[in-house]
């Protein structure tokens, strides 16, 4: 029983390269989580305000946008392993600019604001690259195990940096805060310079708007992949409370546990990536998703509901477990039914649908608490989610019968993908 469920690690020991862009992220990430800490935590200790706070995702929201659809366009015509080592190197100097200007006598806020956008656009190129690798990487049976693998990569970020964030705002403000983060990213760097090119196949076009635009119409033309789009936004839009976590901490007194309320729900995903043995025998992405996307709303709604520190916990930790197991299986569908050539601009669609959600949704949950009051903002996101997921299922069958061993597309994928295994592989690594 164990065994079926217990995660497979075989990707780290199968494919050197993939386990070298693990690496790499699994420490970055870890710094970047302290960053991501640390700028609502400065905001709110400049400004008081949660306008000003949940003014960050307004500010990326645009950025992320643009050079997230473009960035897709990029990873399907240059070499994806150098775009994510650029950005790298660009989100690394970002950084080092936050650490300079927190040791002003008076840190410039427009100036974190441009950071935030700059971080926004950064992440936006790098990312959709960062997706598209994966299948260049690993073998097609073997994709579902390798994005459990890189959704534990993001959680052990997600838990520890927040933690680690908690402690060095508390005891040595935000400057310490954001060096680490440029340390860690030394670190990837070094990393991902032992990681092969990963170039394009040579039908690949020009990174051009109508190139961009193929992509979208694509992406729209199969329903079985709108529907991870739009289920996946709404949930995050109306029920992503992650603004709120400074000022709720405070509200319950609690100020000292602000690193968990970021960490909670990462835990409840990480005992499902850690159990995710099962989802290799489960066929129905489709239902998983919608149904995690439920689960999720009715969490947070939950945990809008209490004043106790630790129900809350619990309850974003159930948000959190679910929220892993949409982006398991969604990450599947894209991972396994999505032609290569497609695969960079298809990557910056599901980028925008997985960060202009929360992005958006910390704009909404600071707005409604402004006007109305933090617990008000909590359940009312909760109870959006629920009804918005239930009406994008009912309205496209196509996603919500999804099956990975019926789907045409799916199967078209696995055909080729067994064809290229069997062809000699190139000798050269630098190619």
């Amino acid at each position: 029983m164990l065994k079926k469920i217990s995660m497979d690690v075989s990707p780290l020991r199968k494919y050197p390269d993939f386990r070298r862009l693990w690496s790499a992220g699994l420490i970055s990430y870890f710094g970047s989580m302290i960053t991501y800490v640390a700028i609502p935590f400065q905001i709110k200790e400049l400004t008081n305000s949660y306008i000003a706070v949940g003014l960050v995702g307004a500010i990326e929201l645009v950025p992320l946008i643009v050079f997230g659809l473009y960035g897709g366009v990029l990873a399907d015509r240059v070499d994806r392993r150098k775009m994510i080592l650029f950005t790298e190197i660009a989100l690394a100097l970002m950084t080092l600019s936050l650490f300079i200007n927190s040791q002003q006598s008076n840190p410039s806020l427009v100036w974190i604001y441009i950071v935030a956008g700059c971080f926004a656009a950064l992440d936006g190129l790098q990312r959709p690259s960062a997706d598209a690798i994966l299948p260049r990487l690993v073998g097609h049976e073997d994709l579902p195990s390798a994005s459990a693998l890189m959704s534990l990569r993001w959680q052990f970020g997600v838990i520890t940096g927040p933690a680690l964030a908690g402690i060095l705002l508390a005891t040595s403000g935000t400057g310490p805060a954001y060096l680490v983060d440029v340390c860690t990213f030394v670190l990837s760097i070094v990393i991902i310079l032992r990681v092969k090119s990963v170039k394009p196949t040579a039908s690949n076009p020009a990174p051009t708007f109508s190139a961009m635009v193929e992509g979208i119409k694509y992406a729209t033309s199969r329903k079985d992949l709108l529907g991870t789009y739009l289920v996946d936004l709404a949930a995050m839009f109306f029920a992503m409370p992650n603004a709120l976590f400074p000022f709720w901490a405070d509200e319950i007194d609690a100020t000292w546990a602000l690193g968990f309320f970021y960490a909670a729900g990462t835990i409840g995903s990480v005992i499902v990536t850690l159990t995710s043995g099962w989802i290799k025998n489960y066929h129905f992405h489709g239902r998983a998703v919608y149904l995690a996307a439920l689960g999720w709303g009715v969490a947070i709604t939950l945990a809008g509901t209490t004043d106790s520190l630790f129900l809350i916990f619990i309850f974003l930790a159930l948000a959190g477990a679910s929220d892993m197991v949409s982006a398991l299986f969604r990450g599947a569908i894209w991972n396994q039914s999505i032609p290569d050539e497609l695969r960079g601009r298809l990557a910056g669609i599901e980028l925008l649908s997985y960060s202009v959600g929360p992005l958006g949704g910390q704009m909404r949950a600071g707005t409604f608490a402004a006007v109305t009051n933090l617990r008000t903002s909590v359940i009312s996101g909760g109870l959006l989610c629920i009804g918005f997921v239930s009406i994008a299922a009912a309205a496209m069958p196509k996603f919500r019968k999804y099956d990975a061993r019926t789907n045409e597309f799916a199967v078209e994928q696995r055909r080729i993908r067994a064809e290229d295994a069997k062809l000699p592989k190139n000798p050269d690594p630098n190619q």
